[in-house]
């Protein structure tokens, strides 16, 4: 008997993407498998699963290629969905990829395309999430959707990708599995907001975070763009993707970076590029260690504090 594995990014997009299909191809019983937003390598935890059914979304292909290549060479079947940088794709007949790189799309509107909008709703909440406002709006137009339950839907978006910023599921209100588990058997979005008392707690908690974040005076400013540096708490962890999101659309003519103390010499960082021209995000970030993503946005999980003219110095070059 083969077992089911979902393995997703724990932010709004990949919740939204695994539902979407789920919600067409039920799979009852499949382990999941998932983190925080920046735990990409999510497929290194299916060490020894053999002769099983995989379904990825919304990790980077090349950040997974080790663990990917050794599932694939154990009898797993494996379909993956993204929308990050892939480089090159393993070739196995075993292996289904519905991946495109295009900055106006993500992992929710790859599987939204694939199920012919038959979720359609979700995948504008996955889009909203992931920054991208026009992509959503463009959906939105085909359902005809008013502007009082487009604003529900950018909220849950926005409330589920807040949930998944942290150094750990510690800093988060709820773990990506259970907030996942929470949306079974709403095929519709707002009746999941009229119900649920998770968004509830993750509203307020946002609104007190965000409030915090708000106050904060920029690190340094240029031409290229703004840098923000925040403290290693909780709070600036969970902030660290929707502040980043809200400053991108303030000013879409500015790339957009903030940096979080980890406490052990290092900074997460969390890029944004100009809406404007949604690229560099990724070429940044992947010049630094354990740095990664897709052009629009990327990240760096530990920027050591000796490379922080470096990157000072990288960001006004990209941008």
């Amino acid at each position: 008997m083969k077992h089911n594995y979902d393995v997703f990014n724990g932010d709004a997009d990949g919740i939204c993407a695994l539902h979407q299909l789920r919600m067409a191809y039920p799979k009852p019983g499949a382990k999941l498998i998932t983190g925080v937003k920046r735990d990409i390598k999510l497929l290194d935890r299916l060490t020894g699963v053999e002769n099983s059914e995989i379904t990825v979304f919304d990790i980077s292909l090349d950040s997974n290629r080790g663990s990917l290549e050794e599932l694939l060479a154990t009898g797993n079947s494996i379909t993956y969905f993204d929308h990050h940088y892939a480089g090159d794709l393993p070739s196995s007949p075993d292996l289904t990829t519905n991946i495109h790189q295009d900055p106006e799309i993500c992992t929710s509107l790859i599987v939204d395309r694939l199920l012919g909008g038959r979720f359609r709703s979700w995948a504008i909440v996955g889009a909203y999430g992931d920054n991208l406002h026009q992509s959503a709006l463009k959906l939105a137009k085909e359902l005809n959707l008013g502007e009082a339950d487009l604003e529900k839907l950018r909220e849950i978006g926005e409330l589920f990708n807040y949930n998944g910023y942290g150094k750990s599921t510690e800093d988060l209100y709820f773990h990506p599995a259970d907030l996942y588990n929470g949306l079974s058997g709403f095929t519709d979005p707002l009746e999941f907001r009229h119900q649920s008392p998770d968004l509830a707690k993750l509203r307020q908690g946002f609104n007190d975070d965000m409030t915090k974040a708000r106050r904060l005076s920029p690190f340094r400013e240029s031409g290229a763009g703004v840098v923000y540096r925040l403290p290693g708490e909780s709070w600036c962890r969970r902030v660290a993707g929707v502040f980043g999101n809200e400053k991108a659309r303030d000013n879409e003519t500015q790339a957009h970076a903030l940096l979080v103390d980890n406490g052990d010499n290092t900074m997460m960082a969390s890029i944004r590029a100009p809406l404007a021209n949604r690229q560099g995000a990724d070429v940044l970030c992947r010049a630094f260690p354990t740095g990664g993503g897709r052009p629009a946005a990327a990240g760096i999980n530990k920027l050591p504090a000796e490379m922080m003219d470096e990157f000072l110095k990288k960001f006004k070059e990209v941008f």
